[in-house]
């Protein structure tokens, strides 16, 4: 199948030359290719209609999950009659195992898992083993240890109508691909036998498939709703891939059994050797423990630490990724590279630090080290063409790429890039309060970037003793709490925001019209040509977006700015001339509050970050409630929500449940402050 993209609208502005330059490229085999395209120019557009052009599997990689979740939903718009698959992360909370030898600390490794996430990993990989036709919007996770493409092939089942198979032998080889019995309730990595008649819950799918047997025989196949069992279809053939990425064949187990003790022995006799007679001991136990498991189960906790054994990869051997399930000449677009790249750079060296540590001290066998990400080098030689997007492109990807790059800077909104004020630092604070005030009587909203936590803090303490409804964001806030803070920025409900260096790529918020950065000469990591042009596009989304810079000296990267906007809003005015088009500011819906999801906003409190009801409920119902709406949001990707309503959750068990979870006493919610509080 080819891709097929669907838009209510065509290329506008420079996205038709973009797009032929780009097309062009990649279909002359470049390996490195550079999109340079500036906040709101539709860059996500442009990416479609090259991956429909080039009619190539496509990896997407972002930086980040929520951003990841965007792209998804935004692709799968443009292309409904195709695979497209979304590959993240699947813990909701990940605590990996470290030991701390100051202290002789060890941290169990602890985790949960999103069932609906691994689904969608599932559904990816099957995906890509059956057809051409695909799209994986991914995280970095694309980088780690996945099991072995080729056994993950080997254990599949391939079921059709009229093939000769026993009862018996399908349900040995369902348990074998990690398959879990379940005669009650049919749900996703299950199945249920009921005489001649065997139901399935497939890992990577919605629905379930039934299967009837007349003697040894396969009679019918039909896919069905596993809550109703509604017949939905007819089928003719099923393959069913394993339940979990990590499958290994038996054989392939016992053989990776005995290297593991072979390993154990040599591994033991060096600390010996050095007097290290408790790492020894500890190694052991740890080691005997999880080979035990392996041989009676067939699986135990940590299996991934013995991932080169079960894959048969030699010592420093990379291990096998998502990457591996694409064919050869697949296509890798990695969106805002200035921030990916160097992210999938840093995996390797993190991971390898704690997983030294635990191997020294007696708590891993060294082996241990090859479960790990892609090095830079590794990423690099595995993907055969690369599609670079970001506003400010490295110079790296630059020269990778031969000094060439397809430029995107018209906007379809006609939005100008921002205009940019020098001003000097002496008087900074009070030109702030001033530009301030002038902004919250047009009912739009400010940013103001600092250098320190501190200056955040301090300034907005000032601001607010100035009169102004101003809030601050930095890393020691809540990851919760800052989506509220945005959301309630957005919503009118503050005017001004203080922050460092999260005002930058990512943030989407169309009412700001002013940018303030402070002590912009301070020439560093936070006021970088590439910080300073992604800071400065945060008021891009506005029709009267404006930048004040607060310098005594015109540094390198400050010129750079100015040299770029003076570019850009030359080129974008004689376009917006030339075809006579009034910019537009950028609308956009805002984020619900926990209030709103759960139907408590009305009159006045509507928008508002409070939680209020009018009756009086048990905690257990509004647990349930809450359950429900953050389950919801997580299977339709709005992970900020869901995880505001798990904090919820979270809160109210704490506080108003007994050890089992049920209600001390029917309690009452009140609106006090920002935050919701509950009495009796």
């Amino acid at each position: 199948m080819e891709f097929k993209l669907e838009a209510p609208f065509g290329p506008m502005g420079d996205q038709p030359t973009a797009i032929e330059n780009l097309s062009q490229r990649v279909q002359d085999g470049k390996k490195w290719n550079v999109l340079l395209g500036v906040t709101g120019s539709g860059k996500t557009y442009t990416m479609a209609n090259v991956i429909a052009q080039a009619k190539k599997p496509t990896l997407v990689i972002s930086h980040n999950k929520t951003l990841a979740a965007q792209l998804f939903s935004e692709f799968r718009q443009f292309f409904p009659h195709n695979a497209v698959e979304y590959f993240v992360s699947y813990f909701d909370y990940y605590q990996p195992e470290a030991y701390i030898p100051k202290s002789d600390t060890y941290i169990e490794k602890d985790s949960s898992i999103n069932e609906d996430i691994e689904r969608l990993r599932l559904s990816a990989t099957s995906s890509l083993l059956t057809r051409r036709d695909v799209i994986v919007v991914s995280s970095v996770s694309c980088i780690y240890g996945l099991g072995s493409p080729d056994d993950y092939q080997e254990m599949l089942v391939s079921l059709d109508v009229g093939q000769q198979i026993s009862r018996d032998e399908l349900l040995a080889k369902l348990v074998e691909i990690q398959y879990e019995r379940n005669d009650m309730d049919l749900e996703r990595g299950k199945f249920r036998v009921r005489g001649d008649v065997v139901e399935l819950g497939p890992a990577y799918r919605e629905d379930g498939v039934r299967l009837e047997f007349f003697g040894d025989e396969i009679d019918r196949l039909q896919r069905i709703d596993p809550l109703t069992g509604d017949v939905l279809e007819e089928m003719d053939r099923l393959i069913v891939f394993p339940a979990r990425h990590f499958v290994t064949p038996r054989q392939k187990v016992q053989k990776a059994v005995e290297q593991i003790k072979n390993e154990l022995t040599e591994r033991i006799r060096q600390f010996e050797d050095q007097n290290k007679l408790l790492e020894a001991q500890r190694l052991k136990m740890r080691t005997m423990n999880d080979v035990e498991m392996m041989q009676e189960m067939g699986f135990c906790n940590g299996i991934e630490n013995y991932s080169r054994y079960m894959s048969g990869r030699k010592a420093g051997e990379r291990p096998g990724t998502l990457i591996d399930f694409f064919p050869d000449d697949f296509l890798c677009v990695i969106d805002e590279s200035h921030a990916t790249i160097p992210q999938i750079r840093g995996m390797y060296a993190g991971d390898r630090a704690r997983k030294t540590v635990l191997v020294e001290h007696g708590f891993r066998l060294p082996s241990a080290l090859d479960n790990r990400p892609l090095n830079d080098q590794e990423f690099k030689k595995l993907v055969p063409q690369l599609l670079c997007v970001s506003a400010t492109p490295a110079q790296e990807e630059l020269d990778a790429a031969g000094g060439e790059y397809a430029e995107q800077i018209i906007r379809p909104t006609g939005l100008l890039d921002p205009v940019l004020h020098l001003r000097p630092l002496k008087g900074q604070i009070d030109e702030v309060i001033t530009q301030a005030r002038i902004r919250v009587e047009r009912e739009e909203r400010v940013l103001v970037t600092t250098l320190t936590k501190r200056t955040a803090e301090d300034l907005t303490d000032y601001l607010r003793d100035a009169g102004l409804k101003v809030q601050y964001i930095h890393s020691e806030v809540d990851a919760i709490e800052r989506v509220e803070i945005l959301r309630s920025l957005r919503a009118g409900e503050f005017d001004v925001l203080v922050g460092i260096n999260l005002l930058r790529e990512g943030l989407d918020l169309p009412e700001v019209s002013l940018v303030m950065i402070l002590d912009a000469d301070k020439e560093g990591y936070l006021r970088s040509e590439t910080s300073l042009i992604q800071t400065a596009g945060r008021a891009a989304r506005h029709v009267n977006g404006e930048v004040f810079l607060f310098a005594d000296q015109i540094t390198g990267s400050i010129k750079r700015l100015m040299e770029v906007t003076e570019y850009r809003r030359a080129k974008q005015i004689a376009y917006n001339k030339e075809n006579n088009i009034v910019p537009q500011s950028v609308k956009r819906g805002i984020q619900e509050s926990l209030q709103s999801i759960l139907g408590g906003d009305s009159g006045e409190d509507k928008g508002k970050a409070d939680l209020a009801l009018d009756q009086e409920q048990d905690v257990e119902e509004v647990i349930r409630q809450l359950t429900d709406q953050m389950i919801e949001a997580s299977q339709d990707l709005h992970f900020e929500k869901a995880a505001l309503l798990r904090d919820q959750i979270d809160e109210l068990k704490s506080n108003f449940s007994d050890q089992d979870g049920k209600a001390k006493k029917p309690v009452r919610y009140k609106k006090k402050g920002r935050k919701a509080r509950v009495s009796s």
